[in-house]
């Protein structure tokens, strides 16, 4: 069986989706249309912005969506028997099995990355990558030290031998420090604005839950496999639902890619810019075919 993958936060680049653009018509006019939506021109910013204009929550989120649904609308009549995307990437999954309209899907991407980003500055928070360590001694490590005021829990399951940790600030910090003593080979704090996918984006979820309620979900074509339950989903309200639990709680993205491939995919695409996606695939299972959309 054949999938799409879509990326999340931090595969954006200056430049991106320039060729896509000027592929098609039909493809520049929707890019096209993302200006009016959003209030800004934001097409103008990914094809000539800094590095440091596109690493704005504000931007980055919508930019890397409005690039992965143009990549997959270049291979639109590909079959593809189901979905799925990292974090960010899941709105993009939703439009591609056509759960989201393109224009729905912007504005709740957009509404997602403004309510993260004002979620992030009620606390000094902070996300870390942590390479090389059983995901175990990950989470242990985060619950011996974590405290109501101090918090850090696991974030991003990204492949064996690569979670991302998230919360305070302080408590990031001191997690790095002991996983760096018990045999991490990395435990570095990453370039984020805040704690995604933990408890400290509660304020958040709460936004983005209002605005999911008030859009129109169609019945998808093929199942997505959510982030948070890291399982096939069909059912539109149990789609809502995950959707919004996704901002408090971890990605599941190796158990995602096991459970499509137990149920028989071995073809992955991903769809967006990067290929951070395809490199964590293969570690997952170096069996399984992967490729790029990406232009």
């Amino acid at each position: 069986m054949n999938s799409l993958v879509f990326p999340g936060q931090g595969s954006q680049f200056p430049g991106m989706g320039k060729e896509i653009y000027e592929s098609r018509a039909d493809i520049k006019e929707m890019m096209n249309s993302a200006n009016d939506i959003l209030g800004f021109n934001i097409i103008d910013i990914m094809f000539k912005g800094t590095e440091e204009q596109l690493k704005q929550t504000q931007v980055t989120q919508p930019a890397i969506f409005i690039y992965s649904i143009a990549s997959a609308k270049v291979n639109e009549n590909a079959r593809i028997e189901m979905v799925a995307g990292h974090s960010l990437g899941e709105l993009s999954a939703l439009v591609g099995n056509g759960v989201l309209s393109f224009d729905n899907g912007l504005k709740l991407v957009y509404e997602r990355a403004l309510a993260m980003q004002e979620a992030c500055k009620e606390n000094p928070s902070s996300m870390a990558a942590v390479i090389g360590l059983e995901e175990e001694i990950v989470e242990s490590v985060c619950q011996e030290i974590s405290t109501e005021n101090n918090l850090v829990v696991p974030a991003n399951y990204n492949c064996p031998g690569q979670l991302v940790i998230s919360g305070h600030t302080s408590a990031v910090q001191q997690a790095c420090e002991i996983l760096k003593e018990k045999g991490a080979k990395r435990a570095i704090l990453l370039p984020v604005s805040g704690a995604f996918h933990s408890p400290l984006m509660r304020s958040a979820e709460k936004r983005l839950e209002e605005v999911i309620l008030k859009t129109k979900f169609n019945t998808p074509s093929v199942p997505i496999y959510q982030n948070y339950t890291s399982k096939a989903v069909t059912d539109i309200n149990e789609i809502k639902e995950n959707l919004i639990k996704q901002l408090t709680s971890p990605i599941n993205w190796t158990q995602i890619i096991r459970n499509m491939i137990q149920d028989n995919c071995y073809v992955f695409t991903e769809t967006g810019p990067g290929k951070v996606l395809q490199g964590l695939i293969k570690k997952i299972d170096s069996s399984v075919e992967v490729s790029s959309l990406s232009n």
